[in-house]
């Protein structure tokens, strides 16, 4: 028997009437419309935590709330459908990027699917911290801040760095992209959950990592200078953990040689094929 021929990836499509419709735009106003988003890592049909990710956008994105605007709180079962069926059309081969979104326009809500290819993957990364306003509106949700991220992101590279460390009464909480973690000796430390910020898939993974291996977990409110010296990652679900080399307006970073690489090896023992 022949094999069928592979199926072509849509590069954007939209749910309706129970199906994935490929569309061939998005109306300028959509950015400003975002109310959950959620993306992944694929790599040859595997991603890390999908179940997790699956748990974080159906929880915001039925939540009747302002932030949110329900597809249907009283039966999430569309939200639900949707999920399943833009995983099924990622493909299972090459590095993808996809994000899963809910928008509102005009009061209608709208679940849509962006399958992107992967960018080049990175290990490392330099920062800047934020000097201004909290972007965040929204900071324990991932989607409605997307635009002012972007924005205050921009404005750290043109200085040469590649992400803006954002402060909440001058404690590192996250960068516009990532969550951040750091070194105390062999101690793991992660800010205070008093700290709003994203809940990260690949955090929750690294803690349980952590956890079954006897690694001491810390929690801290900390400013830029209380790093200096320390091993510090900037940690998401596209790169993975990555090592800060450069903190532009901030602290002088350090690292144990190995211990990156070793960390990023256990994440990557973890990938699942998807459902």
């Amino acid at each position: 028997m022949s094999e069928a021929p592979p199926v072509e990836p849509v590069a954007l499509a939209r749910w309706r009437d129970g199906v994935l419709e490929p569309i061939e735009y998005c109306s300028p106003d959509d950015a400003s419309s975002i109310r959950v988003a959620d993306s992944f890592l694929v790599a040859d049909g595997a991603a890390l935590a999908i179940d997790l990710h699956r748990e974080r956008f159906l929880a915001t994105a039925v939540a009747p709330d302002a932030v949110t605007t329900a597809v249907d709180p009283a039966n999430p079962a569309g939200a639900e459908a949707f999920w399943d069926a833009a995983i099924g059309s990622i493909p299972r081969t090459g590095s993808w990027f996809p994000r899963l979104e809910q928008r509102t326009t005009d009061g209608a809500t709208r679940l849509l699917l962006r399958t992107r290819p992967a960018p080049e993957l990175r290990s490392s990364i330099a920062l800047l911290t934020h000097d201004g306003p909290d972007p965040r509106q929204h900071p324990l949700v991932k989607g409605p801040d997307l635009d002012a991220l972007v924005r205050t992101r921009t404005l750290a590279q043109q200085t040469g760095a590649d992400d803006a460390v954002l402060l909440q009464d001058g404690a590192v909480v996250e960068t516009t992209t990532a969550a951040l973690l750091w070194w105390r000796g062999e101690a793991l430390c992660i800010p205070e959950p008093e700290l709003a910020r994203v809940d990260s898939v690949t955090v929750r993974s690294i803690l349980a990592l952590a956890t079954a291996l006897g690694v001491d977990v810390l929690h801290e409110a900390v400013t830029p200078a209380e790093l200096d010296g320390l091993e510090v990652w900037a940690v998401n679900a596209l790169h993975g953990p990555r090592i800060v080399t450069r903190w532009l307006n901030g602290p002088g970073t350090a690292e144990q040689p190995g211990r990156l690489s070793l960390w990023r090896r256990r994440l990557a023992a973890l990938r699942r094929p998807l459902p």
